[in-house]
């Protein structure tokens, strides 16, 4: 079945660069076939999304999209480790040919690159150290609070401050990567974090950090995208049917049970949203 698919997908790309008139030139499709090779810009400090294995390779769901993606273009993937705030800088500066980095897709970073439909839901869990006063969300209103930069959790808890947290004494540190956030953490220099909730289940089991507990959930449910560049209509057309391909083939809950465990797989829509 995979195979099939994957010819169907690399019909796509091939009919797709014959049809495509005078622009198809500067599409991402044409070096990528032609290089054959596709460079997949990647977090790697983000389990179980992404991270290196006990070989230091680059592992987890975003990597294994990368060379499902490869496969089907019939090329060779390099994944290209690339942190939270240099993602897109990363697409924009042509480093990379696509950003497989569980981002976020807002309005405002659609006015630089362009997104598929969602490709992952992550659900998100307020994270604190046993001992601290943080047992909810509420309680984030008076609590030192951290993050990663350039994150739609980072832009949630800046929200909040502003809307009336910086009177109740909450304030917020960014920090350039998800390590950085942790042991920011876990030295007591922020009370709590937010994660994607996997990713917490994954630092539970891990033991690397026995002083993380949960405080619940916080009110964010994060779908993340795909993302290429924004005039690139060819290659977005492409990963938008790759990304319905790996739903509809079963191959997306395949690969979400092999890094998230064999808990209910998330939708990847919202009710009344046609993406």
């Amino acid at each position: 079945m995979k195979t099939k698919f994957s010819l169907m997908l690399v019909g796509v790309a091939l009919a797709t660069l014959a049809f495509a008139g005078p622009s198809h030139a500067e599409s991402a499709l044409d070096n990528i076939v032609n290089s054959k090779k596709l460079r997949c810009g990647i977090m790697l400090d983000s389990p179980p999304s992404g991270f290196r294995n006990t070989s230091n390779e680059p592992d987890g769901f975003d990597v294994v999209y990368c060379k499902d993606m490869a496969a089907a273009l019939g090329v060779e993937a390099e994944v290209v480790e690339t942190p939270s705030p240099d993602r897109i800088p990363a697409l924009v500066s042509n480093r990379v040919d696509v950003l497989i980095a569980s981002t976020t897709p807002t309005p405002k970073r659609a006015m630089t690159v362009a997104f598929t439909q969602p490709y992952m839901n992550y659900t998100t869990t307020v994270i604190t150290r046993k001992g601290t006063s943080v047992k909810g969300w509420d309680d984030l209103k008076s609590a030192k609070l951290g993050g990663v930069i350039g994150t739609t959790t980072e832009q949630l808890l800046n929200s909040q401050i502003e809307k009336g947290w910086k009177n109740t004494g909450a304030t917020y540190t960014g920090f350039a990567s998800d390590t950085e956030a942790f042991l920011a953490l876990q030295q007591g220099k922020v009370d709590a974090i937010l994660q994607a909730t996997a990713v917490f289940k994954t630092l539970s089991e891990s033991g690397q950090f026995p002083e993380f507990i949960s405080a619940g959930l916080a009110p964010i449910n994060d779908q993340v995208s795909i993302a290429v560049k924004r005039d690139d209509q060819q290659f977005l057309n492409w990963a938008k049917l790759f990304v319905w391909q790996q739903k509809s083939s079963g191959r997306f809950a395949e690969v979400y049970k092999q890094f998230f465990g064999d808990g209910e797989v998330p939708n990847l829509n919202a009710p009344g949203v046609d993406f």
